[in-house]
């Protein structure tokens, strides 16, 4: 009886069992059903477990010199969902794609983060990430792999706008700023005190500013005055002798025999002496007035090429002053990358070293100016003119020359060509007035006197009286054919260096057109394929920046590129306004120097002078 009872207990225990058992087959079998179609289940609450064996910490990376390869980007990316936890516990992330769910270990502080858009890892702040309280999981699914990972970047905040903020910035990555990223390389850094913004010179104001004050000018025209005074003085008739006359003067009877009286004496030019003489310092007066002429085109044609220089020295003081800026940013974006293990020592050094010369090439950018500016100042005859901006721009009115043109124009309208022929006519009035020497000059002497002489006819004296004498002279000895010989010669020059001056010009013009067309080259090239490309280099990276796929210091790279090829540019530009002003300009320079004189030797005029029968030895040339 006893037997039959508890085995009837022992199989209603067994019963029992199998029911318990099947239930929990039954409840677990639709939350495994849930879960493999992407629905999470909260799980019953099972019993504390042992606390595990903490993980051991990972050694971190070495540092590296290159950034790292970012992780593969897919073209859907996985939606992530975040379920808060209470106090303690950590943030659960499901993948409704995947079904899986993997606890994460607490890790140590997570390396720089890399770009997932760039492959470029961006410096993180410096502050250390707190880590996660003892005990909490930080779960994180990626496509179903049931791999730990450490948390990536912190969840993006939304801004005002609605927009996300790329979790890639924070405070410790390099990044642009608004202005900077609006504005262009030609306006991005700031240049007060750089050049003054007023008042601003225009070329006019300095043309007129020469034309007023340049000592050369005087100069110039002082020396027209001079040979028109020539010119009159050659023409005037020679002046007569007034003279006192007395003969006959007897010691012992002075008032009985003695004569007394004036005259006038007067030598008359024959041969048209006069108006040959006044017709050579006409063709001085000539060239006189062409040497001014072309001493202003030498002045205007100084001042224009300064002012090219300066208005190029002011831009190269800008650009030279946003290079120093920028190497300056690139130091510090070095430095921050080297702090973060992205950069070695040696880049921190380059780039510090590229840094002073570009200090180096401001400052002397900037004494470059302040030169050009003095040289201007004394050209325009104001040597305590101060510094100041200059109008206008390299890149207005560059047009295209025609070297025909220029030599035609050159060879028969220079101001060199016109005195150089003005010359060769003074030389043949020299011959004109060297051959009429040979014409002897008239010689006329008349007075009138009282003679104390008393006559023996009528015992009285002879009384007032009148003498005169005519002479000339005659050409025996001296025919001047030493004069004219010379001047004959002198005429052979001027011709020869009127040839020698036509070939020196077409010479030169050779010379400075070809300087002009390869500055036009030059400028061309860069306007139309360097300058664009390095600009179209710059926004592109400066878009790629934007968009999370390209790092600062590659933006500040392509940056300096295109600030280096402008000042290339502006150099370009400089040359090319500089050769057009002097082809323009008739190949004149120099408004500084000294102004030649007509019937001087100088390396600008002809190279002869006058010579007059008076200068001559007296010798005879018979001999």
């Amino acid at each position: 009886m006893n037997h039959t009872r508890r085995l009837g207990a022992l199989v209603a225990r067994k019963f029992f069992g199998a029911l318990v058992v099947l239930s929990l087959l039954a409840s677990a079998l639709p939350s495994a059903r849930a879960q493999h179609e992407g629905h999470t289940m909260s799980a019953p609450a099972r019993p504390k477990a042992k606390a595990a064996r903490k993980p051991a910490p990972k050694r971190a990376a070495p540092k590296r010199s290159t950034p790292r390869r970012a992780t593969r980007r897919t073209t859907q990316p996985a939606t992530r969902r975040t379920v808060a936890t209470p106090a303690g516990g950590g943030a659960q992330q499901s993948d409704p794609h995947a079904g899986h769910m993997q606890q994460a270990t607490p890790t140590p502080t997570p390396a720089p983060t890399p770009d997932p858009h760039a492959g470029h890892v961006m410096p993180q702040a410096t502050a250390p990430a707190p880590r996660p309280a003892p005990g909490t999981t930080m779960p994180q699914q990626h496509q179903g792999h049931g791999q730990q990972m450490p948390t990536q970047q912190p969840a993006a905040s939304p801004t005002p706008g609605g927009q996300q903020q790329s979790p890639m910035v924070d405070h410790g990555s390099p990044q642009m700023t608004q202005q900077q990223q609006q504005q262009g390389p030609e306006k991005r850094m700031v240049r007060s005190g750089l050049i003054p913004e007023g008042p601003v010179v225009t070329l006019d104001q300095l043309e007129r500013m020469a034309t007023e004050r340049n000592p050369t000018l005087a100069q110039a025209e002082a020396s027209i005055r001079a040979a028109e005074g020539r010119r009159r003085q050659a023409g005037a008739f020679p002046n007569p002798t007034i003279g006192y006359f007395g003969e006959e003067l007897a010691f012992r009877a002075a008032g009985d025999t003695s004569e007394h009286g004036v005259f006038v004496e007067q030598t008359i030019p024959l041969g048209g002496k006069l108006g040959k003489s006044k017709r050579i310092f006409e063709r001085e007066r000539e060239q006189a007035e062409i040497i001014a002429e072309a001493q202003r085109m030498r002045v205007t044609n100084s001042v224009r090429m300064l002012y090219f220089e300066t208005l190029g020295a002011q831009q190269l003081v800008e650009l030279r002053a946003d290079l120093a800026d920028l190497a300056r940013e690139a130091v510090e974006i070095t430095r921050e990358l080297y702090n973060v293990g992205q950069a070695d020592r040696p880049d921190q050094l380059e780039i510090e070293i590229e840094a002073e010369r570009a200090e180096i090439e401001s400052l002397r950018a900037r004494t470059d100016w302040e030169q050009a500016w003095s040289a201007l100042g004394a050209m325009v005859g104001d040597p305590g003119l101060r510094p100041a901006r200059l109008a206008g721009s390299l890149e207005e009115g560059a047009a295209t020359l025609d070297q025909e043109q220029l030599l035609t124009t050159l060879l028969s309208a220079s101001p060199e060509i016109r005195v150089a022929r003005a010359g060769v006519e003074r030389a043949r009035a020299v011959i004109s007035r060297q051959r009429a020497e040979r014409i002897p000059d008239l010689f006329v002497n008349a007075g009138v006197g009282y003679n104390n002489e008393i006559l023996e006819r009528d015992g009285r004296k002879t009384g007032a009286e009148g003498r005169i004498e005519v002479g000339v002279n005659i050409p025996i000895f001296n025919r001047n054919k030493g004069g004219i010989a010379a001047a004959e010669a002198d005429l052979a020059i001027a011709e020869r260096e009127l040839d020698r001056l036509q070939l020196s010009l077409r010479t030169r013009m050779a010379s400075s057109f070809r300087a002009y067309r390869n500055a036009q080259t030059t400028v061309e090239k860069y306007r139309t394929q360097v300058v664009p490309r390095a600009r179209l280099a710059y926004e592109m990276y400066l878009g790629n920046f934007r968009q999370m796929a390209a790092s600062y210091p590659q933006v500040l790279i392509a940056q300096r590129t295109l600030f280096q090829v402008e000042v290339e540019y502006a150099r370009a530009l400089v040359e090319l306004r500089r050769g057009a002003a002097g082809l323009r300009g008739f190949l004149l320079e120099g408004g500084l120097d000294a102004v030649g004189r007509p019937g001087e030797g100088d390396e600008r005029t002809e190279k002869f002078q006058l010579r007059s029968a008076s200068d001559a030895s007296g010798d005879s040339d018979n001999q």
